[in-house]
């Protein structure tokens, strides 16, 4: 280590596990990476994406200076010609055709800064749009729906309590290469292998044999798409035989009954054809989630993104509230997040309520505020009223991570009137922008995590300002937003503070706080100030950015406790085990039991890597290369039937196209499946991916053209569509 080296602590930013790192600089340089061996949460984990931080913040490739587009060209502009076009082309429109002209989309990685927690409900509420887009429709919003429904808040997500439980069922979710995912848990792997050690068992569903599946006790190679039906065949047999116990839940239960009448057809012998999982093996699943003296079921983007996301999602709470494991230490928990507001007051609240508006081309009804992310191209092409005729693109590449990722990139080509974009890269989607508003490195930003900590498997709190300050010519990530806030708003030329001073306003009118509460607020910038005030609002006593300043490992506030009346927030104020939304869908997978598959027919799921995360990595010398490749993974029997061949092409194609990948012939993957990852195709032109376009690999979502969604959530079925696959034409 040179004499001019330091160190200093920085959040990961590159997963939802949020490790904490410690970064060694040499001036404005990340020159290594290490996990913190001190955070109270990570303890020292790190894994490949954190361990190459160094590299992803020096990309040459990130855009260190605004991009206006000058005679249909892309060139560098300053800050202030950017924001003053911005506000001389987005504002009339608006005024002209209404808030609803502008379509707003946000990517995964907001929910990896803090600008991307902060900012955009401001945006949205400048603008006064409803077409607002997010990765949730291709990814979580199952979970969300189902959580609503069931608990009456969409946020309310109970994660497994993996430090304690005995028993943990695990359907479609590979955190050994994931990380984790709305289950916010540093050291995955470690937790599972501490459960193993202890004696507890593990039951992974999965139609691959993932890393994940490996480490199992049981592993059920499922066909894709049946997670559903094999969730409701457990939940039947714990009526029929009698193993049903909710415990301290029954007085906080209703729809029960309801529910057993529900799932009485869904016998493991009705469901064994259809899932490819022998009944017998069915019935011991059930009957060792019901006898462990703790258990928790826990899925995530495998049974999310597929055609009958919802209903998965609410069967896996179904199974924890009918053994008891909901809201019980070693079951399924909610975590109490230090931003999180004062606990509400148990009794009745304002329930959750679906389909508020529709889209206005294909009349896709709303969850959560948002629209799915599949209608974005018909919503921007489709001539009339209505239309979107600017968009707004924040951290987002939809074109690769939206199904028919062709017609989006000639709609974002053709038919919008004017596009901002907020990223650092030029990639497949900001190609398209009018103005391009690049933030700073991770290194240059402050992190703290709103979303994730309220998905941790243990209640802490951590802060990491700024390891490196900002360049000249370089604007933070909070400005950038707070200024296209008003830039939108019609207060262009503003103090960018005046947004966040705004929100404390009437946060602290909401809470029902003294205005006075805001001259005490400690904090260097605007966002510090949110932090401070929604940490005195949170619910642990005296805890103050001043606090958690002086803890630069975190502050550790204890393992999750059961608190579910403070959660529900439903019109009757009890779980609503059985809502109308999920009766309404119920009769679509029981038709499904009697449908017959095409001998020799083959369905298509994704797979993640641990050294990528969607397509926003694969620029990284480190992380783009060894196993970490674009390929069609496919049975050997499979493949000697098709006539395959490793490291050949095979022409895959299915409702929105084809395309063609190099085959990987592995006993990984059951018969009957094939496996392409998610976030690839980088050979666009436009962009400024050097890393990326030497291994471009193919998009996977071209394969669908947007219509297979799940109707609840709008989701796309990303997972389990019909795919044909064969040996291409010389």
């Amino acid at each position: 280590m040179s004499l001019t080296s330091r160190t200093a602590l920085r959040i990961c930013p590159l997963c939802e596990a949020t490790c904490g790192l410690t970064l060694t600089l040499e001036g404005t340089r990340v020159t290594g990476t290490r996990g913190d061996a001190d955070d109270i949460f990570s303890r020292g984990f790190i894994c490949p994406k954190g361990a190459a931080f160094g590299e992803l913040d020096a990309d040459p490739d990130r855009l260190t200076a605004p991009l206006v587009r000058t005679d249909g060209k892309l060139v560098e502009a300053t800050w202030g010609e950017a924001f003053d076009l911005i506000a001389a082309r987005i504002r009339p429109l608006v005024e002209e055709h209404g808030g609803s002209a502008v379509g707003v989309v946000l990517g995964n990685p907001n929910v990896h800064t803090m600008a991307g927690a902060l900012y955009p409900p401001a945006l949205l509420a400048a603008l006064g749009t409803r077409n607002l887009f997010t990765a949730s429709t291709v990814d979580q919003m199952p979970k969300h729906v189902s959580s609503g429904l069931l608990f009456g808040d969409p946020f309310a997500i109970p994660v497994p309590d993996l430090d304690r439980t005995d028993h943990l069922l695990l359907l479609g979710a590979n955190p050994l290469d994931s990380n984790g995912s709305l289950c916010t848990a540093p050291d995955f792997p470690g937790k599972l292998k501490a459960l193993k050690a202890r004696g507890g068992t593990l039951t992974v569903v999965d139609p691959r044999r993932t890393r994940t599946a490996k480490l199992a006790d049981r592993h059920l190679a499922i066909r894709p798409g049946a997670d559903a039906a094999l969730l409701a065949a457990l939940a039947q047999v714990l009526f029929e035989e009698k193993l049903v116990a909710l415990g301290e839940l029954d007085a906080q239960v209703e729809g029960v009954a309801e529910v057993a009448a529900a799932v009485a057809e869904f016998t493991p012998e009705a469901v064994a054809g259809v899932c490819d999982v022998p009944a017998e093996e069915i019935r011991a699943v059930a009957r060792e989630l019901a006898a462990a003296p703790t258990a928790a079921v826990y899925g995530r983007v495998g049974n999310s993104t597929v055609e009958f996301g919802t209903l998965a999602n609410w069967l896996i709470d179904v199974l924890n509230v009918l053994t008891g494991n909901l809201d019980r230490p070693g079951g399924a928990l909610f975590p109490l997040s230090a931003t999180s507001g004062k606990p509400r007051t148990p009794g009745p609240g304002r329930g959750f309520d679906l389909g508020r508006w529709s889209s206005r081309v294909g009349g896709h009804p709303e969850a959560k505020g948002e629209l799915p992310l599949a209608a974005l191209a018909e919503e921007i092409a489709t001539p009339g009223e209505g239309r979107i005729r600017a968009l707004i693109s924040i951290a987002a590449n939809p074109v690769l991570s939206a199904p028919d990722g062709d017609r989006l990139d000639a709609a974002l080509a053709d038919d919008l009137d004017f596009m901002i974009s907020v990223d650092p890269y030029l990639n497949e989607t900001s190609r398209h922008a009018d103005v391009v508003l690049p933030p700073p490195p991770p290194s240059r930003s402050a992190h703290f995590d709103f979303a994730f900590n309220g998905f941790a498997v243990r209640d802490q709190v951590r802060y990491t300002p700024a390891a490196i300050p900002l360049e000249a010519g370089r604007m933070d990530e909070c400005e950038i937003h707070a200024r296209l806030v008003l830039a939108v708003g019609g207060m262009h030329g503003a103090d960018p503070s005046a947004v966040d001073e705004s929100v404390i306003a009437r946060t602290l009118a909401k809470a029902g706080a003294p205005a006075e509460l805001a001259a005490q607020l400690t904090g260097e910038s605007g966002p510090e100030r949110r932090l401070d005030l929604m940490l005195r609002l949170g619910p642990y006593d005296d805890l103050t950015l001043e606090k958690l300043r002086a803890a630069p490992h975190g502050i550790d506030l204890g393992p999750l406790k059961p608190r579910l009346g403070q959660v529900l927030k439903t019109r009757s104020g009890r779980v609503e085990l059985f809502p109308a939304p999920i009766a309404a869908d119920l009769p679509r997978l029981r038709r499904a039991l009697g449908e017959r598959r095409r001998e020799g027919s083959l369905v298509l799921v994704g797979r993640r890597h641990l050294r990528s995360n969607n397509s926003w990595m694969h620029n990284i010398p480190a992380l783009n290369g060894g196993s970490n490749r674009c390929t069609l993974q496919i049975h050997p029997d499979d493949a000697a039937r098709l006539g395959l061949t490793a490291g050949a092409d095979a022409l895959v194609t299915g409702d929105g196209g084809s395309v063609r990948a190099p085959v990987e012939i592995t006993e990984a993957i059951r018969r009957g499946v094939v496996s392409l990852p998610h976030g690839w195709g980088h050979d666009r032109p436009g962009t400024r991916l050097a890393v990326a376009a030497q291994r471009p690999g193919v998009n996977v979502n071209q394969l669908l053209d947007g219509t297979r969604l799940d109707p609840l959530s709008g989701t796309a079925v990303l997972n389990g569509f019909p795919v044909g696959v064969e040996r291409p034409v010389p």
